[in-house]
């Protein structure tokens, strides 16, 4: 199992400088790289591998903040990578993540704890946001970030009245569903791929008309599974998926270089988010780790 490969699944729609970054990271052949453009994305960047082979998925989502279309995305990665052959792993990021550690170092972690699931699970009681989020009908789910005007602002109050309407009178769907829920970045085996993929059906129905489902559906699927008993657990909603994300009153914020000490001194294999407008702290990162894969390959 150790000898196989590990595919990288990638979510991208913008900040193409940060994504020829992380492929720099990955290329190395013992990965596959596949790439999930959103279909708004009218012109793709030119991206291209010396080591490992690198795959564009034709069949484009148009994905929208919030909906289920991001489950929809995610879906066509995964089923890309598992008909093209079996993998040790499957590492879902986003084209603005990048890894803190070399590839020896990964591929050897992975090895050492073959078989389990690396999934984020938020800690603590996170009832009321699953009710809110996936138990209430959530009207225009792909309009939840419309921008201004006339419209957008029809289907805001539209939204609202509807759930303040659901929760007046204890409307509620999937009662009997044990939800779950945490960071949508992950890290599966081929097992639990195989069987994220046989609930496509059900997990696209189930979600529709919901809100930010991609941070719930992998979670359920593992939670009512015996899959929940191979999960790496922890303490931490971060170490269980091995991402290194930073949030601020609530608010997903971009690292800088005032970060940088923070980051490379972490145990964590990968961090998100990074940006074009800090490209220094990527290039900082790029030279320590590059530097790390040197020097174990000596």
């Amino acid at each position: 199992m150790d000898s196989l490969k590990h595919a990288y699944l990638i979510m991208a729609h913008t900040e193409f400088e940060v994504l020829h970054k992380l492929l720099l990271f990955l290329d190395d052949k013992r990965n596959d790289i596949y790439i999930h453009f959103d279909k708004k994305v009218a012109q793709l960047p030119k991206l291209a591998t010396n080591h490992a082979t690198l795959y564009l998925l034709k069949e484009r989502v148009d994905v929208r903040w919030g909906d289920v279309s991001v489950v929809a995305a995610e879906y066509q990665l995964f089923e890309a990578a598992a008909k093209q052959q079996k993998y040790a792993y499957y590492h879902l990021l986003s084209g603005v993540d990048l890894p803190l550690k070399s590839q020896d170092e990964i591929h050897a972690f992975f090895a050492a704890h073959q078989g389990q699931e690396f999934i984020g699970f938020q800690q603590g009681d996170c009832e009321k946001e699953i009710d809110r989020k996936v138990r209430r009908l959530h009207l225009y789910p792909s309009r939840f970030r419309a921008g201004k005007g006339i419209f957008a602002y029809w289907y805001r109050a539209v939204r609202a009245l509807s759930l303040r309407f659901q929760c007046l009178f204890g409307l509620r769907r999937n009662r009997y569903v044990d939800f779950k829920k945490g960071t949508q970045w992950v890290s599966l085996t081929d097992a639990f791929v195989r069987y994220v993929l046989a609930h496509k059906s059900a997990v696209l129905k189930m979600y529709q008309n919901t809100f930010c489902s991609d941070e719930i559906f992998i979670q359920t699927l593992c939670w009512n599974s015996s899959f929940r008993l191979k999960r790496h657990h922890t303490d931490s909603e971060y170490h269980d998926c091995q991402r290194m994300i930073g949030w601020h009153k609530g608010q997903l914020i971009e690292w800088t270089s005032a970060d940088f000490n923070r980051l490379i001194a972490s145990d964590l294999l990968f961090a998100r988010k990074f940006s074009r407008r800090d490209m220094e702290l990527v290039e900082r990162i790029v030279e320590q780790v590059r530097d790390k894969q040197v020097s174990t390959s000596n």
